[in-house]
């Protein structure tokens, strides 16, 4: 994937990913309006949707910073000449992969073996 206009387009897509998931945090970081929630009734309380709904939405906010770093990561690699190369390794990022995620900055290899080195999330 070296063609000029091919890594154009996988800029605009990145950019456009980029400002998209900016706007999702920026809206996952306004407060609430009070009382803006529904309640399940007395039993549970007044406040358990509110924050069942602030857990969901820390998730989903972790979820969306981690996109956000791969996608300025993968623009930060066109600036500098070196997308479609592997971080850990230099090889070069199988086309496929690249195609289903513009934003990966390791090989298959390094990324399954870096998923295989962390350790488990606690639930």
């Amino acid at each position: 994937m070296t063609e000029q206009s091919d890594l154009q387009r996988v800029r605009t897509d990145l950019e456009t990913r980029r400002d998209a998931t900016h706007e999702r945090v920026a809206a996952l970081a306004r407060r609430p309006e009070l009382g803006s929630a529904q309640g399940f009734g007395k039993r549970i309380g007044d406040g358990t949707v509110e924050a069942v709904s602030r857990l969901t939405e820390i998730g989903v906010g972790e979820s969306l910073e981690a996109t956000l770093a791969r996608t300025e990561r993968a623009l930060a690699k066109l600036d500098e000449g070196s997308y479609g190369c592997c971080d850990n390794c230099g090889r070069p990022i199988e086309p496929r992969r690249l195609q289903a995620r513009p934003d990966s900055a390791l090989c298959l290899g390094c990324a399954s073996s870096e998923r295989r080195s962390r350790p488990p999330r606690r639930r």
